[in-house]
């Protein structure tokens, strides 16, 4: 007969809960929720992103506000810019003007008074430019060998008289220091000390006197013997008794109200090429006020023939029996 089992005893053999034993789906949750307590950058990352996000935007737009561009100035242009001539008699829109009654008691005197005298550039840029230099040693090629007057001494000017071979080139120039630098480069460059006398503030006086003095008017006689404020009688004998074919006015600097200003050498220039067959001038610095209105009054709007930048080509032909220098309507100054 098979041994008996013995039977388990309650006491010496409990029964097992099944509900005490692990189960394996809660001991998987378990190890999800430790793994995301031991790793909680991740939750934080998005929101940095966000952050350096909207930090970026906030700075794109400062940028955009601070760079924009500002709009255009509403103010008048300075004085040598100004498109309204600076002869004329009507007044400035920069002036106080005055309603009360008293002031209709007051004697106005509009050339006096009411118009300040030219002004010029602070600055003596009297060195020409690749462009403008260009435009003169061309016309200089195409006319050599000619008779070249030049009031200004710069050491650019140099190089003209070497392309005038077998033509005649005289500099005009009032500044020692610049004759005896350019002397003692080229012993062979004819130059001749000139004196100007008149400061570039009477200017305005200086045109209303040409205007209204018969002795000021082209043909009016020999230059050495003028009467005219503007003509420059003492300059050496070489310049009077010559036709010149091209004339360059550079000088003097004209640069500041006290300095020598442009307005006889401008004239002179006027009254030497109509004496020729037809001969080119060229005022530099035509960006200043006197050198522009001067030129305008005796060489002419209707003979320019060419510019580049601030230098301008005039070119007159025989007038040699002219009583007037421009035909056309001049600046209302009175």
């Amino acid at each position: 007969m098979p041994p008996e089992v013995p039977s388990c005893r309650p006491l010496l053999c409990p029964l097992v809960n099944s509900s005490s034993l692990p189960s394996p789906i809660k001991h998987k949750y378990r190890r999800g929720t430790r793994s995301k307590m031991m790793n909680p950058g991740k939750n934080i990352i998005p929101l940095l992103i966000f952050i350096l996000t909207t930090l970026s935007i906030l700075r794109l737009l400062k940028l955009a506000i601070f760079s924009a561009p500002s709009p255009p100035f509403s103010s008048s242009l300075p004085p040598q810019q100004s498109p309204s001539p600076p002869f004329s008699s009507s007044p400035s829109p920069q002036q106080n003007t005055c309603s009360s009654p008293a002031c209709s008691n007051t004697p106005s005197h509009p050339l006096e008074t009411s118009i300040s005298p030219p002004k010029t550039s602070s600055v003596n840029a009297t060195t020409l430019t690749k462009k403008e230099f260009k435009l003169l040693s061309d016309l200089i090629k195409r006319k050599a060998p000619c008779n070249l007057l030049i009031f200004g001494l710069e050491p650019q000017y140099i190089k003209l008289s070497k392309m005038n071979a077998g033509g005649i080139t005289i500099f005009l120039e009032d500044d020692s220091k610049k004759i005896s630098a350019i002397k003692s480069k080229s012993k062979r460059t004819e130059i001749y000390k000139v004196e100007y006398s008149i400061p570039a503030k009477d200017a305005y006086k200086l045109l209303k006197h040409a205007r209204q003095n018969p002795d000021c008017a082209p043909g009016s006689g020999p230059l050495q013997a003028s009467k005219c404020k503007l003509a420059l009688k003492n300059l050496p004998q070489e310049v009077y008794k010559h036709k010149w074919d091209v004339v360059v006015v550079d000088g003097p600097s004209g640069d500041a109200p006290e300095a020598p200003g442009r307005m006889s050498t401008i004239y002179m220039s006027s009254i030497i090429a109509r004496a020729g067959n037809a001969t080119d001038v060229l005022v530099h610095d035509i960006d200043r006020t006197i050198e522009k209105w001067f030129s305008w009054e005796f060489l002419c709007d209707d003979n320019l023939v060419s510019s580049k930048g601030k230098l301008w080509n005039f070119r007159i032909a025989d007038q040699s029996k002219s009583t007037r220098f421009c035909s056309a309507k001049k600046m209302v100054i009175e």
